[in-house]
């Protein structure tokens, strides 16, 4: 089987809440407050805001921070200090490299569909050996195409040598992988490691 992971939220750590909590304080001072901020940083990731061009790969990281300045009462460099934090705050889930690694065990072709700008895809390339149990992937700024857009599962299916039906996409967000699904790809709602590891094996795929 082809089985292809997105990585944040699934195979990195992801928590944008707790993220803002640690790195603007002053504004995040509680769950409430870091929900409103996370709003105004990264707009629900909706394809042409701000954040989702910097996934694209069509802004960079500072002109990106000074249009989020822009519009909110952050400063460019509270959004750069956001920015450079990221990288750290996306560390290995542990139990989701276990997955992986049984599922190269047992055989099974590995790939990786992520919305992720540029600078974070090259830290992760450069900073994870279990990166290398992929055969191939696509990271959304290097091909200029964001989930859920049809292009995007089109150039990884046409990328991973694969029909649509004999790929099966694992995501945290519930709409890339109803798109996914749309295009006749299999689909798995990432909900935690053990949950996905049961539905896997309940698959007869571990």
């Amino acid at each position: 089987m082809n089985i292809v992971f997105d990585l944040g939220g699934v195979v990195f750590n992801w928590q944008p809440l707790l993220l803002l909590q640690q790195v603007l304080p002053q504004h995040a001072v509680d769950q409430a407050s870091a929900q409103h901020l996370a709003g105004q940083i990264f707009q629900s990731f909706t394809a042409g805001s701000d954040w989702a061009e910097f996934d694209r790969g069509t802004i960079a990281a500072e002109p990106m921070a000074c249009r989020i300045a822009e519009r909110t009462d952050l400063t460019a460099g509270e959004v750069m200090a956001v920015v450079n934090a990221i990288p750290a705050h996306l560390s290995a889930v542990g139990d989701t490299v276990a997955l992986l690694r049984g599922l190269k065990d047992a055989g099974h072709r590995l790939f990786y569909l992520s919305n992720m700008p540029a600078p974070y895809a090259d830290h992760l390339e450069r900073c994870h050996d279990f990166c290398d149990w992929f055969e191939d992937g696509v990271f959304s700024a290097r091909v200029q195409l964001i989930k859920p857009e049809p292009a995007i599962f089109r150039e990884a299916a046409r990328r991973f040598a694969a029909m649509p039906a004999d790929l099966l996409f694992i995501d945290d967000v519930a709409h890339n992988v109803q798109a996914a699904r749309a295009l006749g790809w299999q689909g798995l709602h990432f909900q935690g490691a053990t949950g996905c590891e049961a539905t896997l094996r309940a698959r007869a795929l571990l």
